[in-house]
C-alpha cells in the first residue's frame, strides 16, 4: 500500500453518501471523468480494489467500507489539527464563512455576529445565503465553514458522520389572520377551527410541507388558493382577506395594523434549524465561538417571541 491522498479519501466518502459519481463530480464542481480517475488512482495507492461496476453504476467494495470507517476519523482529526495550528495565531483575525437560508441570517446570523463583536472581536463573520442542499456541498468542499439549515428531505441525516451538528431552534408556526377575522382576537383558535377557510402557502419547501401535514392531521386538506413564497407578500394578501397562512417565527415581519398573529391551541406546527460544521472543527475556539452565539441567539429569538406573542 502506498501513501493515501486524503483528497481522493474525500471523494470515495462522498460517493458512499450521494451514490453516483456524477453527482459527487457536480458536489465537487468537477467532470465525472476526474472523479473516476482519482477514484482509479486510490484503488491503486491502497492496492485494494475500492469500487466495482453494476449495471451503469458503481458501489462500493467491502474494503472500501473498511476504508471509510476509518477515514471518517481521519477527517476529523484532521480538522482537530487545523484547530490546533490556528490556536497558534493567537491575535490574528479568524474569518468565520456562515451559510444560511434568509430567515436564519436576519433572525440568528445577526444577532450571533452582534454579540460576537464584544465577546470576541477577532472572530470576523462572513454571511452566504444558501440553502441546502447546495449549502453543505458547500461546507464539504471547504467553501463555507458552518451551515444552517432545517430538518428536511434536502438536509443530510443527522447520523451523516461527516458533520458536527447543535440544534438551535425548535421554530413554531403561528397562524396569521386579517384583523377583522370572527377568530382574530378568539380566546383560543385551533387549526381545526380553520378548516372552511381558504389559504396561502408557499409553492415547494419545508415550510409547505409543514404547514400541509399539520392540516392533515387536524383532521382537514387545506383549500390552497394562493401559492406565494415571500413572507411580506403573504402577510399581504392576509391583510387583504384572501387567505390564512401558517407562519415561522423566524420571518423578519415588522409590526402591523391590519394582520394578528395568533398561536395556535394543541396543534403547532414546529420547524427544527440547527447548525453543522465539518466533524473535528468544532473544537476550533472560533468555531466554538460562534456556534455559541447562535445557540445564545436562537434562545432569546425562542424567548422573545413567546413573550412579545402572549403580551
Amino acid at each position: 500500500m502506498g501513501d493515501l491522498d486524503v483528497r481522493k479519501l474525500r471523494m470515495l466518502r462522498e460517493l458512499d453518501e450521494r451514490g453516483t459519481v456524477a453527482a459527487v463530480a457536480q458536489a465537487l464542481h468537477l467532470t465525472p471523468s476526474a472523479v473516476s480517475q482519482q477514484l482509479v488512482a486510490l484503488s491503486k495507492e491502497a492496492g485494494v480494489r475500492l469500487i466495482e461496476p453494476v449495471g451503469r453504476r458503481v458501489r462500493l467494495t467491502d474494503a472500501a467500507r473498511v476504508l471509510l470507517r476509518r477515514a471518517n476519523e481521519i477527517f476529523a482529526e484532521l480538522e482537530r489539527v487545523q484547530a490546533d495550528l490556528l490556536a497558534y495565531s493567537e491575535g490574528s483575525v479568524a474569518e468565520v464563512r456562515v451559510a444560511g437560508f434568509a430567515a436564519t441570517l436576519s433572525g440568528l446570523v445577526l444577532p450571533a455576529v452582534r454579540e460576537l463583536r464584544d465577546s470576541h472581536p477577532g472572530v470576523v463573520v462572513r454571511l452566504v445565503e444558501s440553502d441546502p442542499p447546495h449549502s453543505f456541498d458547500q461546507l464539504v468542499r471547504g467553501d463555507v465553514d458552518v451551515v444552517l439549515s432545517l430538518e428536511s428531505k434536502d438536509s443530510p441525516a443527522a447520523t451523516d458522520r461527516r458533520f458536527h451538528r447543535v440544534a438551535l431552534l425548535a421554530e413554531r408556526f403561528d397562524v396569521a389572520l386579517p384583523v377583522d377575522h370572527p377568530l382574530a382576537h378568539a380566546p383560543v383558535v385551533r387549526l381545526a377551527d380553520l378548516a372552511n377557510e381558504a389559504w396561502i402557502f408557499s409553492n415547494t419547501g419545508t415550510c409547505r410541507d409543514i404547514s400541509f401535514a399539520a392540516c392533515i392531521a387536524a383532521g382537514f386538506t387545506p383549500e390552497i388558493v394562493h401559492h406565494i413564497g415571500d413572507w411580506e407578500a403573504t402577510l399581504g394578501a392576509v391583510a387583504l382577506g384572501l387567505g390564512l397562512a401558517l407562519v415561522p417565527r423566524l420571518i423578519n415581519a415588522g409590526p402591523r395594523d391590519d394582520v394578528v398573529i395568533r398561536v395556535l391551541d394543541a396543534e403547532q406546527p414546529t420547524r427544527h434549524v440547527f447548525a453543522a460544521v465539518r466533524r473535528g472543527s468544532e473544537e476550533a475556539a472560533h468555531l466554538a465561538a460562534v456556534l455559541a452565539a447562535l445557540t445564545a441567539a436562537a434562545e432569546l429569538k425562542a424567548a422573545d417571541r413567546e413573550v412579545s406573542l402572549h403580551d
